[in-house]
């Protein structure tokens, strides 16, 4: 969905803001946090690291792409001295976030100043259609800012703006100087414009003012919550004050644990429930606010909006049931649409023919699947048969039997009856992960009985998930394609496939190398608290992890993310690399006697070999695939992109021809070949041998 905002999916993601039946206190985070300890795989108790660790990221939280605070007002919490370390780690034990509120009042004072610098820009913008590049004089000081008053409310002291040039420095750094920090400010706010003129004209100044206070309504929204104040700028009561300041805590504390140990508020929750269910109850659109407000971005195939047929992209949200949205934010829109009943009435305007159009239109809220996320599958036409194409997004499951496992057995099952499916490719390049037992589901479509995932958690324990089907939904040429956003559920499949032979992996030369598991409650919508904790380590059957190294491709095939740092290696406090013995032979440990024996009669004696025939015929398909790629223009032109962006992040793709895919099917059609020459030879042996 890119940049859209999806509507109707039961939820509303702010990033700070949390709405709960029960207000988190003060008192309530020391609770909370032993919460995390006692499940975390490694860390159980407070140290000098993880106070480090939380400050950068409470602070990282606000200013992420480092727009708002300067070098030497962040110097004091990230610099900390020994000292200061062991002071704060002894409030912390204590219960005591003095110091984290002293880093807030820290960033309600760059709120303040950021006001102030925007409010000059989006007055040049708004007189001249153009943001000169602003600069300051080199004696001019950092502007200074008088203590905040008890409400949090006083505005800072700000000395003007004027002429000086100056460098602009990398975002992964905070800004040495006030005219670095005002170019970011600017950056940020020419981003958003662009971005609108492009989407209608911005010619007069009337529509340059609604785009600045566009910019400025969605900005103020998030800076208000740490000025304790609602997205509208009430002044929020003490004890919500305290419920936004606490979950602030939390967020950075459980960030500090490692890179996927997390709390979310019930909104986030909604939103990560929605990627691994993918099922939803609403009407079926996707809402953008642009200039002229709230409009209709998509229609879910199949929701009841694109059932209608009287609604189109583009329309524009005027009213819901009679009353006006027009000057509604499309936060507040959603607000509004989440907490209607069964049946809503929209109010649309369209403009056709230069002619504006007002109608209603009622529509009924109903579960909508979303086959679209979900799996796309297609055929290629080959001499005997077809090669499928399964391109699978999550894996995932809802409690109305939807799951990844179904969905790929009933697209197998439509290739099959085109034509005898010769071969499959398995593409799971945009695929970040979901839920493990439909990671093993899906891998164990192509084995016969085995270990699938071997799981080892901070207590000791190992596990081994096994898949105990005893037959292969398909057994014939497989190509797993990945990439380097591959992760989690994704990389278990490719690797198990790989590890027993049964597949060749093609894509980027590693994948997103995530091999940790969480114990998660965000699927329990009743839960009281949404967490997610990082409680071990999973490994396929050849012993080996993904953490950190990924899934490395038998057959390098670059995807567009090859120019990109990607993967868990430039995380932020990732796990390290290990390993543990292969289970080839399920060694059964962790059943009970009475199940070990029944596993050694009936399961042992069925487990799936390790497949040879793809190992040996790689350095063949591997050379065939290199000169293939060699001798096409468009792979060539491909590659060279690929140099460019390396070389300037600012530059991408133009869009192509998926040259991957092709690539991967290709390989296929080679495998068949394989595979065609050795049951000739296999005919060719005489009767016994």
């Amino acid at each position: 969905m890119g940049k859209w905002v999806c509507l109707l999916l039961s939820f509303v993601w702010t990033p700070f803001l949390v709405v709960a039946t029960d207000l988190i206190s003060v008192d309530d985070v020391p609770r909370i946090m032993e919460r995390f300890f006692s499940l975390h795989l490694q860390h159980r108790e407070w140290n000098e690291l993880l106070v480090r660790r939380q400050m950068r990221i409470y602070l990282e939280q606000f200013d992420h792409d480092r727009s708002y605070l300067m070098e030497d007002e962040v110097a004091p919490f990230l610099s900390m001295s020994d000292e200061r370390v062991a002071t704060v780690l002894e409030h912390v034990r204590a219960g005591d976030y003095s110091d984290f509120f002293e880093l807030n009042q820290l960033i309600q004072r760059s709120i303040f100043r950021a006001r102030y610098l925007r409010s000059k820009m989006q007055r040049e913008l708004i007189s001249s259609g153009v943001l000169h590049k602003p600069v300051v004089a080199e004696n001019s000081k950092k502007p200074s800012f008088p203590e905040l008053i008890s409400d949090n409310l006083a505005l800072a002291s700000i000395v003007p703006i004027v002429a000086t040039p100056s460098r602009q420095r990398g975002s992964k750094s905070y800004p040495r100087t006030l005219e670095d920090m005002v170019l970011k400010q600017r950056e940020r706010l020419v981003q958003f414009y662009q971005f609108h003129a492009k989407r209608s004209s911005l010619r007069t100044e009337e529509r340059r003012a609604k785009v600045c206070s566009l910019y400025e309504k969605k900005v103020q929204r998030m800076e208000n919550f740490y000025l304790f104040l609602d997205g509208e700028g009430a002044r929020l009561s003490s004890e919500k004050a305290e419920h936004l300041f606490s979950v602030r805590l939390l967020k950075s504390f459980a960030r500090s644990l490692d890179t996927h140990t997390a709390f979310f508020s019930p909104e986030e929750a909604a939103d990560m429930r929605l990627s691994l269910e993918k099922q939803f109850e609403g009407i079926g659109v996707i809402l953008s606010e642009g200039v002229d407000g709230v409009v209709i971005a998509e229609l879910i195939r199949g929701g009841p909006a694109e059932q209608s047929g009287e609604i189109q992209v583009e329309d524009r949200l005027m009213e819901i049931d009679g009353k006006s949205v027009q000057n509604l934010s499309l936060e507040e829109v959603l607000d509004v649409l989440k907490n209607k009943r069964s049946e809503i009435v929209l109010g649309l305007q369209r403009v056709e023919g230069g002619k504006e159009s007002f109608f209603r239109v009622s529509l009924k809220k109903r579960a909508i699947s979303m086959k679209e996320e979900r799996i796309q599958a297609s055929y290629e036409v080959v001499e005997g048969g077809v090669i499928g194409k399964i391109s699978l997004y999550s894996f995932y499951e809802n409690s109305d039997g939807i799951c990844s496992e179904k969905d790929i057995k009933e697209a197998i099952r439509e290739f099959q009856r085109v034509g005898e499916l010769k071969g499959l490719v398995l593409d799971l390049r945009e695929n970040a992960g979901g839920f493990l037992g439909q990671a093993v589901h899906v891998a164990g479509l192509f084995l016969g009985n085995g270990v699938v995932v071997i799981s080892k958690y901070g207590n000791g324990e190992t596990h081994y998930l096994r898949n105990l089907t005893g037959r292969r939904f398909f057994s014939g040429p497989l190509v797993v394609l990945t990439s380097k956003m591959s992760a989690s559920a994704a990389e278990i499949v490719a690797q198990a496939l790989q590890d027993y032979g049964v597949a060749l992996v093609v894509g980027d030369e590693r994948t997103f190398g995530k091999g940790s598991i969480q114990y998660q409650t965000i699927t329990d919508e009743h839960a009281r608290l949404f967490l997610k904790v990082t409680v071990g380590r999973y490994y396929t059957v050849s012993g080996r992890s993904t953490q950190i190294e990924g899934v490395k491709a038998d057959i390098v095939v670059p995807s567009h993310y090859a120019p990109y740092r990607v993967g868990e290696r430039y995380l932020d406090y990732p796990l390290p690399v290990d390993r543990v013995a292969p289970a080839y032979r399920d060694p059964l440990t962790d059943l009970d006697e009475r199940s070990r024996a029944l596993f050694r009669k009936r399961y042992l004696p069925t487990l799936q070999p390790v497949v040879t025939t793809w190992q040996e015929a790689l350095p063949a398909l591997k050379e065939a695939s290199r000169i293939r790629l060699s001798e096409s223009e468009s792979f060539q032109v491909f590659m060279k992109r690929v140099t460019e962006i390396r070389q300037d992040q600012s530059l991408s793709f133009e869009k192509m021809e998926d040259l991957q895919m092709d690539e991967a099917v290709s390989i296929v059609k080679d495998m068949i070949q394989v595979q065609s020459v050795q049951e000739e030879q296999r005919e060719l042996l005489p009767t016994g041998s």
